[in-house]
């Protein structure tokens, strides 16, 4: 049997060893997937354990996505964002399907971002995916975060790509009823985290709102969205189609994306 994981801190929360193990079963696949709770600290001995071990595959969550360079090989859209969330343990080989996986949420949802403005509150590495992913599809990219310095540098980074700039937190407001798009990639509103908005309810007001959080599906962002009338894209339409994307780096072909959403969303149901 074969193994599979992902590592994160902390990891309680994560839906991802139902998902994919459901999806295991469903093709046949003799594989077990498991969540590995791994401290920042500890990451580089994680990455190398699960080499000696024989894992084949990690998905990598909060907070490794950029610190996880340190130890494997970026490849592709991952090189050029900074940013891994999936491996290929045995090559050391890091790759971004968060890209993929953001963008075809979007589409499924009926959003096309071209020539719509979009802002993104965060600046790790989920941010950094979903920033790119907009920029090359011709929306304008506006990022705020509560680091300036940390958001300065990706708008930075990601104007390479197209049009992007940053915006201070603390002057959100100002944004109010000038952007199409609101995207959540921070943890506010996951369960385990602080459960409250990562923006002021005035933003939230005649936009799309795509929370990146899946858990609880309807945080405090969809959950007024909602209330406003807004279009929502949910996060665990992201967390599918990123691993279905991974599933092609690690057997060739995507995963079936119905067998993973069910499961990912009955394994929601059982945490709450």
């Amino acid at each position: 049997m074969k193994c599979y994981g992902v590592i994160g801190y902390p990891i309680k929360h994560s839906v991802s060893p139902a998902m994919h193990n459901a999806a295991f079963r469903h093709e046949g696949i003799d594989a077990i997937y498991l969540a590995f709770e791994v401290r920042p600290e500890d990451l580089k001995y994680a990455v190398l354990g699960a080499r000696a071990l024989g894992i084949k595959g990690l998905n990598v969550t909060i907070p490794h996505k950029e610190s996880i360079l340190e130890y494997v090989r970026p490849t592709g859209i991952a090189r050029k964002i900074g940013a891994v969330n999936t491996v290929a343990v045995e090559r050391l080989e890091g790759h971004n399907t968060d890209v993929y996986g953001a963008m075809r949420a979007l589409e499924e949802a009926g959003v096309n971002p071209e020539g719509k403005i979009a802002l993104i509150v965060g600046a790790g590495g989920a941010a950094k995916a979903i920033a790119f992913g907009l920029a090359e599809r011709n929306a304008t990219v506006i990022v705020t975060n509560r680091t300036e310095s940390r958001g300065i540098k990706l708008a930075d980074e990601v104007r390479g790509a197209g049009d992007c700039i940053f915006h201070p937190y603390s002057r959100l407001e100002e944004l109010k009823g000038r952007v199409d798009i609101l995207i959540n990639a921070t943890p506010v509103g996951m369960r385990g985290f602080e459960s409250k908005l990562p923006v002021p309810e005035s933003i939230v007001e005649n936009v799309v709102v795509f929370d990146t959080v899946y858990n609880p599906m309807n945080t405090p962002l969809i959950s007024l969205a909602k209330k406003r009338g807004c279009k929502v894209v949910y996060g665990i339409d992201m967390l599918v189609f990123q691993a279905v994307e991974a599933w092609k780096i690690w057997f060739g072909f995507e995963g079936d994306a119905g067998v993973m959403r069910d499961a990912a969303i009955k394994a929601l149901l059982q945490l709450q």
